[in-house]
């Protein structure tokens, strides 16, 4: 059950002690795309959003986009965040993670994934060992295969819950 417990479980991508996650060791961060960054169905990044990464890049951190989304969407918002992106990665398959490591040399201790799916998200990042951060969807609308996702989300989330592993709402660190 290890496997869909994230390491740190936030609020948002802007609740995440991204300084307390460089004084770790983490020089990577993998985010995903839909409904982590951008809604589903947004056509652009919010000025929040862009500054957030761009500040990130700044304090020293690689920031690379890592999504299920097909390359046409992806690559409109890597190149528009000037950020490395891997596109149609078949999380939770290892595949891309390791894809990703290996292109830019960095062990997983170094580095985290960001995404609002245990089922993906999660479970992808714990099959290579680097650190899973769960943030919240930034909406309730998702996009068909998603759905699919979090009906089976929602029962792992259930068992966690009353095996007191994980609580939807209790943040941690």
């Amino acid at each position: 059950m290890s496997k869909y417990i994230p390491d740190i479980y936030q609020k948002s991508i802007y609740t995440v002690n991204y300084s307390k996650l460089y004084s770790d060791g983490i020089k990577c961060l993998l985010f995903d795309l839909d409904n982590t960054l951008i809604s589903s169905k947004s056509l652009g990044v919010s000025e929040k959003t862009k500054d957030l990464i761009i500040s990130l890049k700044q304090k020293g951190f690689k920031v690379i986009i890592l999504s299920n989304s097909p390359k046409k969407k992806v690559k409109k918002f890597g190149e528009f965040l000037e950020v490395p992106y891997y596109y149609f990665a078949l999380k939770p398959l290892s595949f891309k993670f390791k894809k990703a490591l290996s292109d830019f040399h960095y062990l997983p201790k170094e580095v985290a994934i960001i995404g609002d799916q245990i089922m993906t998200d999660v479970v992808g990042g714990n099959k290579v060992g680097i650190t899973t951060i769960l943030v919240n969807p930034v909406a309730d609308k998702d996009v068909i295969f998603t759905k699919f996702n979090r009906f089976f989300e929602k029962r792992k989330i259930k068992e966690l819950e009353n095996n007191n592993l994980f609580k939807r709402g209790n943040y941690y660190e």
